[in-house]
């Protein structure tokens, strides 16, 4: 057997629904974003979960408790997945920030690994400390199914680490809507997507809901 992650994003915020920065807020999930949540556990709680990684954000506990109840396991809690501190954009949407904030904006555009929001986290920094609980999870689980529940840009970032993909274009390469699923396998020629952005889980109207 093999060491497999999945790496599922929260459901619906109000944040998400309306394309905001939200990354050191903390807001619950909407209905629609608690049944993404409850339709994840449907379809994977016949999976054999060795462990449960995730961020202690409330749209992330919550995203994950379905599953933790259906399956009697415990979250294990962990800083380092938390999401991207957006600094001073924070509830904001990118064009108000884009106004605001235009020369920080562009920077950041630019190359977000190395230039932070206004205030915030730059991408080399989400990825030292969430490529810290990556690194404990292949200590504790040497093979099996591990899932992690975590956040937008802090699932690309980690992605983008683990696929050798430059860290300042995790906003470019990969996608990540609320409440997908993506998996990696650690093989022994190193880490291999296997799905990426799945939402099958998901019926279609959920699927199209606006947002992020």
């Amino acid at each position: 057997m093999t060491l497999t992650l999945y790496f599922l994003r929260h459901g619906q915020t109000e944040w998400s629904r309306n394309n905001a920065f939200c990354g050191s807020l903390d807001p619950e999930l909407t209905p629609d974003g608690i049944e993404m949540a409850s339709s994840f556990a449907s379809s994977y709680s016949s999976t054999p979960w060795e462990a449960i990684f995730c961020s202690p954000m409330h749209r992330t506990l919550a995203t994950a408790r379905p599953l933790c109840e259906a399956i009697e396991m415990q979250p294990q809690l962990r800083d380092g997945l938390k999401e991207i501190n957006y600094g001073k954009w924070e509830a904001s949407t990118p064009e108000a920030v884009s106004v605001e904030f235009h020369d920080d904006y562009i920077r950041w555009l630019a190359d977000p690994a190395w230039y932070a929001p206004t205030g915030g986290e730059m991408a080399v920094a989400i990825a030292s400390r969430s490529g810290q609980v990556i690194e404990e999870i292949k200590h504790l689980y040497k093979d099996g199914n591990v899932l992690i529940v975590s956040h937008k840009a802090t699932i690309r970032i980690m992605l983008c680490s683990l696929l050798g993909i430059d860290v300042g274009r995790f906003r470019f390469r990969l996608g990540c809507p609320v409440g997908s699923v993506s998996v990696v396998e650690f093989t022994s020629h190193g880490p291999l997507l296997k799905v990426l952005a799945d939402r099958t889980h998901q019926n279609e109207r959920l699927r199209n809901l606006p947002g992020t």
